[in-house]
């Protein structure tokens, strides 16, 4: 595998440093902010505390005056927090800070009143009211409507903070892959620039030893020529590459019998290539025939040295629901293990010494954004081979 292509692997790392960060600032905020309600919640606590006490004494000197000064002076302490008086006979006596209708007066008035206290005594335990003469009272409340809000805020933050971190996920892929694909199309264009040249110069070596064919063998001037033919189809390809190719209807499997045909006599002897068709003769597909070649010699590549150069390697062309075709490209291989399926594609992922691993990547990359079709192991198994499956788009 080339170090050149290590920036792949290194982002997941990247990756998991921002997703830990943004964890550790939000679980930093939440445990602050819980902090930080309980202070307020002993507060006010406090605060209904010093209204008992309040309510306590006054009733207790039975003094209108008092009464209406002393709770004057409480009341002004507390104007957030909801609070219902019951007195001895367990009757809502008084409230503060609660909306209660206009409408509601008498019996509805206490009803609806009875039912807040219901919800009140979920939140928190009563306070005590001493009266004396052996009389209690008690106040029922709940949070204040700051408290409340204060309680969503870390969640409320965790979630900004989420979305800010997929935004950025998002926009770094993004950047990624715009990168990636400038360099792949730069790399592309810039192979078939550097191979025209060389074409071009045996192109006209193979003419000139047409004209004197008593010094040159025609044989090996035919060879030479499959060989300049074989160099203008892959200038062909790397030249599509960055650019929208030019899709056609195509029968495709003639077009995979063919391509078989020319595979077999180019690979090892020792393996055994068969071509079957479960669908129509007639079926065409939407393709690029020249890259769609391309992606069948890939996969059919791998899976020869998978197989160090013995084996048996099928194609299989089936059809599909919603109107798609298959082909699965077997082999009788080493397989791939399963913590590695997902990296097979990923550009400079290699089990051979000298491998650049880019094939996959350029085969994948080719069915799903040039042919919306797509590419996935459809199987493996150590030891027993592996299956690709590339599924396409009837015609």
């Amino acid at each position: 595998m080339l170090k050149s292509f290590d920036i792949y692997n290194q982002n997941n790392i990247l990756k998991i440093i921002v997703a830990l960060n943004l964890l550790l600032v939000g679980t930093g905020s939440l445990l602050y902010t819980n902090r930080l309600i309980d202070k307020l919640e002993e507060r006010e606590q406090r605060y209904v505390q010093l209204y008992a006490k309040g309510l306590a004494h006054v009733i207790q000197s039975n003094n209108t005056e008092d009464l209406t000064f002393v709770m004057q002076e409480i009341l002004d302490v507390n104007n957030t927090i909801p609070a219902i008086y019951i007195d001895p006979t367990n009757e809502p006596a008084q409230y503060r800070n609660i909306e209660v209708p206009k409408e509601l007066v008498g019996e509805e008035k206490r009803q609806f009143l009875r039912q807040k206290v219901a919800e009140m005594r979920l939140e928190h335990y009563p306070v005590l009211v001493e009266l004396g003469n052996g009389e209690r009272g008690l106040i029922y409340y709940s949070n204040s409507l700051l408290l409340k809000q204060l309680k969503y805020f870390p969640y409320a933050l965790l979630l900004i903070l989420t979305a800010l971190g997929v935004l950025a996920y998002l926009a770094f892929s993004s950047s990624r892959r715009a990168e990636q694909n400038r360099v792949w199309v730069g790399l592309a264009k810039e192979t078939a620039h550097q191979l025209g040249t060389p074409i071009s110069s045996l192109m006209a070596w193979v003419e000139y030893m047409r004209s004197d064919p008593d010094q040159y063998d025609a044989s090996i001037t035919e060879e030479i020529e499959k060989d300049i033919q074989r160099l203008t189809t892959i200038t062909g390809r790397f030249s599509s590459i960055g650019s929208v190719p030019t899709l056609k209807e195509e029968n495709l499997t003639e077009v995979i019998c063919q391509f078989a045909g020319y595979l077999e006599k180019r690979i090892s002897t020792k393996v055994r290539m068969s071509v079957a068709s479960q669908v129509p003769a007639s079926q065409m597909v939407l393709i690029n025939r020249l890259l769609f070649e391309w992606v069948i010699e890939n996969i059919c590549k791998n899976a020869v040295d998978a197989m160090s150069g013995v084996g048996e390697l099928r194609l299989n062309v089936l059809p599909l629901p919603n109107q798609e075709v298959a082909i699965d490209i077997s082999d009788t291989g080493k397989g791939i293990p399963k913590s590695s399926q997902h990296k097979v594609f990923t550009p400079g992922y290699s089990t051979k010494k000298r491998g650049w691993g880019l094939g996959l990547t350029l085969a994948k990359r080719i069915v799903e954004e040039y042919h919306n079709g797509r590419l996935f192991v459809k199987h493996s198994e150590p030891g027993k081979g592996t299956t690709f499956r590339i599924v396409l788009n009837q015609a």
